[in-house]
C-alpha cells in the first residue's frame, strides 16, 4: 500500500519547496508540483480503488495537504479544492471522469461563490434550463474559483431546473464553450492558486452532467463536499502554522546577540512567545485530530466539530503567522526567510467561504436548536 505522506514529502522536498518562492513571486500556477504529484498518485489517492484510485479518506488527505502547505500554499490550495471535487464526483460522477481523476489525468475544483452572492455558496444565483431533448444551458458570474484557467473541470452549483430546493450540481468541464476566465489572480497571499472569476455564458452540458438529483445540491454539498473543504482547510492552516513555529525557532536558535554571548533563545521574553505559539499550533493539531476522530467513529458531535475546524484553524493562523513576525523581527520581513510569505498566506482561510463568521453562526444555530439557513 502506497504511504501517500512519505510520498508527499518527497514531491514537497524535491519540486514544491524549492519552487515556492518563485510561485509567490511571479503568481504562476506551480505547475510543476502539481503535475509532481499527479504522477506520484496523490491526486488520485481519495479516488476508489475500483477505478484505479488510492481508495484513502479524510485522514491521509489532511496529512497530505498539511504536508504541501508548511512548503507552498498556493499548491496545498489547488489540491485542496481538487479534492473536495473529488469527494462529490466519487459520490455522483461518471465512471470517465472517475478514472481520469484516479490516474492523475484530471485536475478539478469547486465553482460554488458567485458575485451576486459572493460567499454565500449555499444561495446560487446562476441558472439551469433544460431544453427536453437532453440538453441543458448554463448561465453564471461565478468568483474566486481556484485553478481557473488549469482545471479540467468544475463542479458547478445553479438554480435547479424546476425542484424545489436551493441548488442543483453540474460536472463541467472547462473547455465548454461560453466559458471565460477573467483575469489573472494578483492577490496578497496564496499568489499561484490561480482564483479568478470564471463567467459562463449559455454553457451546454449534457443533462447526464447533473450530480444528484434536482434540487438536492446543497444537501449533497453539505454531506460530501463540505466536510472535506473544512477539514482540509484545517490541515491548510495547520501546516503554514507548523512552518512558521518551525521557522521561528530556527531564527532563535541560530540568531546571536553578540554583546551578551547568548542566542535569543535563551532570552525569557522570546522563549516564553515562542512556547505560546507553539502550543497554539499543538492546540489545533488537537482539535482537527478530534474532529477526524468523531468523523470516523460517528461520534453525535462529528457534525459540530467539522463547522468548527476550520475556524478554529483559520483564527489561530493568523494569530500565530502575526506572533511569529513580531518574535523574529526585521529578519520576518525578509522573502528568504519563508516567513512573510506564509504570514499573507495565512490570512486567506478565515475570509474563505464559509468564512469565519459565517461558521460561528453556523455553530451557534446547530447548538441552539435553529435551522442552519
Amino acid at each position: 500500500m502506497t504511504d501517500y505522506a512519505a510520498v508527499t514529502q518527497q514531491v514537497v522536498d524535491d519540486v514544491i519547496a524549492p519552487g515556492a518562492a518563485q510561485v509567490d513571486s511571479s503568481g504562476e500556477f506551480p505547475r510543476a508540483g502539481i503535475d509532481a504529484l499527479a504522477q506520484a498518485g496523490v491526486l488520485g489517492m481519495m479516488s476508489a480503488t475500483d477505478v484505479g484510485g488510492g481508495g484513502q479518506g479524510l485522514a491521509e488527505a489532511a496529512a497530505v495537504i498539511e504536508k504541501i502547505a508548511g512548503a507552498c500554499g498556493s499548491t496545498a490550495m489547488v489540491v485542496l479544492m481538487h479534492f473536495a471535487a473529488t469527494g462529490l464526483l466519487e459520490a455522483h460522477g461518471d465512471t470517465e471522469t472517475r478514472k481520469a481523476i484516479a490516474t492523475g489525468q484530471h485536475l478539478t475544483t469547486l465553482a460554488f461563490s458567485e458575485a451576486g452572492s459572493r460567499s454565500h455558496f449555499w444561495a446560487p444565483t446562476s441558472t439551469a434550463k433544460s431544453d427536453g431533448n437532453g440538453k441543458v444551458t448554463l448561465d453564471a458570474k461565478k468568483s474566486w474559483v481556484t485553478s481557473s484557467h488549469e482545471a479540467d473541470s468544475y463542479v458547478w452549483s445553479s438554480t435547479p431546473l424546476s425542484a424545489e430546493g436551493p441548488m442543483t450540481l453540474w460536472h463541467v468541464p472547462s473547455n465548454s464553450g461560453g466559458l471565460t476566465v477573467r483575469g489573472k489572480f494578483d492577490g496578497l497571499g496564496l499568489r499561484g492558486n490561480d482564483s479568478n472569476p470564471v463567467a459562463g455564458d449559455s454553457v451546454e452540458v449534457a443533462a447526464s452532467a447533473q450530480l444528484g438529483d434536482d434540487g438536492a445540491g446543497l444537501d449533497i454539498a453539505l454531506g460530501t463536499c463540505l466536510p472535506v473543504f473544512l477539514v482540509l482547510n484545517a490541515s491548510f492552516s495547520l501546516g503554514l502554522m507548523q512552518a512558521m513555529v518551525g521557522e521561528a525557532g530556527e531564527h532563535l536558535k541560530n540568531t546571536r546577540l553578540t554583546h551578551l554571548d547568548q542566542s535569543l533563545a535563551e532570552q525569557l521574553p522570546q522563549r516564553t512567545k515562542y512556547a505560546e505559539l507553539l502550543t497554539k499550533v499543538d492546540g489545533v493539531r488537537a482539535f482537527l485530530q478530534d474532529t477526524l476522530a468523531a468523523l470516523g467513529s460517528g461520534r453525535p458531535d462529528a457534525t459540530l466539530r467539522v463547522l468548527q475546524v476550520k475556524a478554529v484553524a483559520a483564527e489561530a493562523a493568523s494569530e500565530v503567522a502575526d506572533g511569529v513576525m513580531r518574535l523574529c523581527g526585521g529578519s520576518a520581513f525578509r522573502k528568504e526567510l519563508g516567513v512573510e510569505r506564509r504570514f499573507r498566506d495565512s490570512l486567506a482561510a478565515r475570509v474563505m467561504a464559509p468564512t469565519t463568521d459565517a461558521l460561528r453562526d453556523f455553530v451557534g444555530r446547530a447548538t441552539l436548536g435553529l435551522p442552519l439557513f
